[in-house]
């Protein structure tokens, strides 16, 4: 199939990722390996299997900073997760730092610490219901610090953990697993791992919007300016 005309936030990203020579978002970031355990939703389904079934994979987790600001400075701080799934399609799960309740769910909120929260700031849509997904703070865990500097130290000196959580707009976090950070990958490792969060969305969870177009576009002109590897779903445009 032939690619499609990018579009102008495409083009755009495109332009301001050459000029970074790095991603347009969250440039500054640490990537390490681990596994995601994922035990199942408490009470109702969500309808959504890997929310809701019990399952384990091999994960690649990316501790990140969105402007990014000097050392410790507060700043919009970023887990991103791909779940791989051989032979299916990797998973990606992004969240931003953001308020915990209903009403600060969907706004970022800069931090200093990568202890909190983190939502997908925009809500998925499964069938007719509209979910959020979220990592929070795992109270066994080790503090992961302030800066991406203490948050290497950390992972490499104990297993450190984050809680996978799903809520609706207003009702309350309700963990369905666990990510487990392990060994710290390298900076070409870093630099050349691609995220896809619209094309990689678990089966029976979708963006749509405005907003979403406009996320797939921003990432699918970061990951061209880069010459990152594409999503299936990104190289069908």
């Amino acid at each position: 199939m032939a690619a499609t005309t990018p579009s102008a936030v495409e083009r755009a990203a495109a332009a301001l990722a050459r000029l970074r020579h790095a991603r347009l978002l969250h440039p500054a970031g640490r990537t390490f390996a681990g596994q995601a355990r994922i035990w199942g939703t408490p009470g109702p389904p969500t309808g959504v299997p890997m929310l809701d079934l019990p399952g384990r994979w091999p994960a690649t987790i990316r501790l990140s900073k969105g402007v990014p600001t000097p050392g410790r400075w507060p700043d919009l701080l970023g887990v991103a997760v791909r779940l791989h799934r051989d032979p299916e399609p990797p998973v990606d799960l992004l969240w931003s730092s953001s308020g915990a309740a209903p009403v600060l769910r969907n706004l970022p909120v800069p931090r200093r610490r990568f202890t909190g929260t983190y939502t997908s700031i925009m809500p998925f849509r499964a069938g007719g219901r509209r979910l959020l997904l979220a990592v929070l703070a795992d109270p066994e865990s080790p503090d992961l610090g302030r800066g991406l500097a203490e948050a290497g130290a950390a992972v490499s000196a104990d297993e450190a953990r984050l809680v996978l959580a799903v809520a609706s707009a207003v009702g309350r976090w309700r963990p369905f697993g666990e990510v487990r950070l392990d060994d710290e990958r390298g900076a070409a490792e870093d630099a050349a791992l691609a995220f896809d969060p619209i094309g990689n969305v678990p089966p029976g969870l979708c963006l749509t919007g405005p907003l979403a177009r406009l996320r797939d576009d921003s990432y699918r002109g970061s990951r061209r300016a880069r010459g990152a590897a594409l999503s299936r779903a990104a190289r069908r445009g």
